[in-house]
């Protein structure tokens, strides 16, 4: 097929010898392209371009070859893709029936004077310029496709504006789009500039490059193009590394002339760090740039023939401003108010070859119609990098990122692309690259020694699993057991008077008491919940002062006992089970009544202390109301307190079963075990302030097993010749 469309539009072209430099300008036309038909296409291309070399003064101009012709085949598509359009439409009878399309292109070369030039020719259809005079046969043209660039397009569209044909430019930006009123025949068919540095920005974010060069056209058009798309850039975090601004001769010349120009103008493209450069201009004048990595805009790329196939389906202006279509690639066909295509871009790779020629591939597009931050959609899996990188994709930026653990420190006197990496502060993790802060991990976790991650944080409880749980477990069945084995001998015994002595039911009610204080330490094990902060220190507080208060009921016993056996005292109406009985009870009914105040309003409850330690999450009963729990403390103490005192003054007291010296000996251990608790305890934390707790109890405990009933079960089983009553009658004489 396309060999045939290259037939036709050789058997078609009426070609004129393209004009010389040297001397005076001649006065032929440039090249020409011509189809006849009953509506005619105009078309301005851009296929030759011309160079100039630097004057020297060396001979005289005329004698001098001042400029000559550079061939850009790449634009020989342009011309195809019209011709191509036109014969598609030609043969398809649906599109225009009974109607035959004819084109005349021009080329304009790129030279504002040969665009007017040959604009009024493709108008006036004359060899000779004599504008507004029309000879021949040919038709009037209907619309005109051109041109390439922006400013050829805007040359164009001030002549064709006048005598009301529309224009259809497939690469330009021109400011026409500023003011849409001044040319509302120009049509652009490519979709606003603004959705393109859009989508530059939005691909330079995707692959994380902050370092970016531009390099810009020395004109109208770069001054705009730099001017909006910094402040884009700036907002999203990027900064720029160098600004070049390239003259046509700069980019027009050889790549020996290019590196001598840089070389010679003190630029910095070649001393930059940018791996990024975004480049802005027309794709004949940047072809040199395609070994390099870089973004081009969409004022080099759009050029292609697909843009061309588009605007031929439109090549009249009272239909044109309505008009939506599917073309033949199914895209849907429709303008503005501002006569800019609407729609959006392809993402296009450069596939170079060993030979220098090179293939676009389509990596992905720009959708203008979802979330800026989902505009761009790209698919990274085809995309063909430069087989030399060391990095894929490439890093464009002005240092190395920070890597997790460390985050951003600005650099005085540099772009805020510029920056150091500071360590982390203690407490604090990175846990991404080249992150602005380092974050706080959440409650329940702790940083890692890399400070790049967050670990949970390890439950901090007295686990029924551990070494210091089992020995403490171990000791409070053991004295349990010890305390078993006492009641039952003082059970088995009970009828005799060392038994019998001192209240033998109080004793019975002191050996359950201490059994059960035993016990209750193991509630303070394990993790805690609701039931056991709940049961721990009321359950404690109360069988402790049960114990306690017995042991005081012994003691006034013993007091009592000896003052009544005086004669005419008063404490002989005291004696008896009565008094111990009430000691007991009212004893019990006070701490009970403590710990209801307690439970009634501030009970203890599960907890977890996040804060205390770094690593690790205490888990424990809240004690609800600090100052309850040390008011059944305080009371046990006074309870203690009273016990001791009494137990002290009637130590000396004349008789073979007195137990107020052993009373007193069991309370003093008593007192100085929960003495030293207090500062232990709230000095500690977490298991080790349970631990602190449940040695208190197990040490009291046994304090007042061994001091007040080993000495007694010594007598019982191994001297029971002094547990006869004839034994107790001679002590006393």
């Amino acid at each position: 097929m396309w060999l045939l469309i290259q037939i036709l539009l050789l058997l078609v072209v009426n070609k004129v010898d393209s004009m010389k430099c040297t001397g005076n300008i001649s006065p032929q036309i440039p090249h020409q392209w011509y189809q006849p038909g009953e509506l005619l296409i105009g078309g301005i291309v851009t296929y030759f371009g011309y160079t100039s070399q630097e004057v020297l003064f060396q001979q005289h101009p005329y004698q001098d070859d001042t400029c000559f012709p550079v061939l850009v085949t790449k634009f020989y598509q342009h011309i195809l893709a019209l011709v191509f359009a036109i014969h598609e439409i030609n043969k398809n009878p649906n599109i225009l029936p009974n109607i035959t399309l004819g084109f005349h292109i021009h080329d304009s070369t790129i030279d504002p004077k040969w665009t007017y030039r040959t604009t009024l020719d493709l108008l006036f259809t004359s060899l000779e310029l004599i504008p507004n005079y029309k000879c021949g046969t040919k038709k009037k043209v209907i619309g005109v496709i051109g041109g390439y660039g922006s400013d050829t397009s805007s040359d164009i569209a001030l002549l064709l504006n006048r005598y009301k044909i529309p224009q259809f430019s497939f690469g330009s930006f021109e400011s026409a789009v500023e003011n849409p009123t001044s040319l509302p025949l120009f049509y652009r068919m490519v979709p606003q500039e603004t959705l393109q540095y859009e989508g530059i920005v939005q691909l330079l974010l995707h692959f994380g490059w902050k370092w970016v060069g531009h390099i810009a056209m020395d004109d109208e058009a770069g001054d705009r193009f730099l001017q909006a798309f910094e402040v884009m850039l700036s907002r999203n975090g990027i900064c720029v590394a160098f600004i070049e601004k390239a003259t046509r001769q700069f980019l027009w010349d050889n790549i020996h002339f290019m590196f001598k120009y840089l070389d010679s103008h003190n630029t910095d493209f070649l001393d930059s760090t940018a791996n990024a450069i975004v480049v802005h201009g027309e794709s004949g004048t940047l072809l040199w740039l395609v070994s390099i990595i870089f973004i081009p805009t969409i004022a080099m790329n759009v050029t292609g023939s697909d843009y061309v196939v588009r605007a031929s389906t439109g090549k009249l202006h009272t239909l044109i401003q309505r008009i939506a279509f599917n073309n033949s690639a199914r895209d849907e066909v429709t303008f503005n108010e501002h006569g800019q295509l609407k729609g959006g871009f392809d993402i296009t790779n450069l596939v170079t070859f060993p030979n220098k020629s090179y293939i676009r591939v389509k990596i992905g597009k720009l959708d203008p119609q979802v979330l800026l931050s989902k505009r761009v959609i790209i698919k990274e899996d085809i995309i063909e990098w430069n087989r030399y990188l060391e990095h894929v994709p490439p890093l464009s930026v002005c240092n190395d990122y920070c890597k997790p653990g460390y985050s951003r420190k600005k650099k005085e006197g540099e772009k805020f692309c510029c920056y150091d990496c500071d360590p982390c502060p203690e407490g604090k993790i990175s846990d991404k690259e080249d992150m602005d802060s380092c974050m706080t991990c959440s409650e329940g976790h702790y940083p890692n020694l890399g400070q790049d991650q967050c670990i949970p944080k390890i439950p901090n409880f007295l686990s029924f699993a551990e070494p210091l749980s089992m020995i403490l477990a171990f000791f409070a069945l053991f004295f349990s057991l010890i305390t078993t084995l006492v009641l039952t001998i003082f059970v088995k015994y009970k009828d005799t008077p060392i038994v019998k002595a001192n209240n033998r039911s109080l004793t019975y009610c002191l050996l359950i008491s201490l059994l059960l204080c035993f016990l209750c330490s193991l509630l303070f094990i394990g993790k805690p919940s609701e039931v056991t902060c709940l049961l721990r220190q009321t359950t404690f507080g109360i069988i402790f002062s049960i114990a306690v208060s017995s042991v005081l009921a012994k003691t006034v016993t013993v007091v009592v006992v000896f003052m009544a056996s005086k004669p005419g005292n008063v404490f002989r109406k005291w004696v008896g089970k009565q008094l111990a009985y009430c000691i007991v009870i009212s004893c019990f009914f006070v701490q009970v009544g403590i710990c209801a105040v307690w439970l009634g309003t501030s009970p203890p409850f599960p907890d977890m202390d996040m804060h205390s330690f770094s690593r690790e999450i205490i888990v424990q009963c809240n004690e609800g109301s600090a100052t309850m729990f040390y008011c059944v403390l305080g009371y046990m103490g006074l309870l203690a307190s009273v016990c001791f005192m009494v137990a002290f003054l009637a130590r000396k007291l004349p008789d073979s079963f007195n137990e107020a010296k052993f009373i007193t000996f069991s309370m003093l251990v008593f007192c100085s075990v929960w003495l030293s608790f207090v500062p232990t305890y709230l000095s500690t934390q977490g298991k080790g302030m349970v631990a602190v707790e449940i040695f208190s109890i197990l040490a009291s405990s046994a304090g007042l097993l061994g001091c007040i009933f080993f000495p007694k079960c010594y007598v019982i089983i191994l001297r029971p010749e002094l547990n006869r009553r004839e034994q107790l009658i001679r002590k006393k004489h």
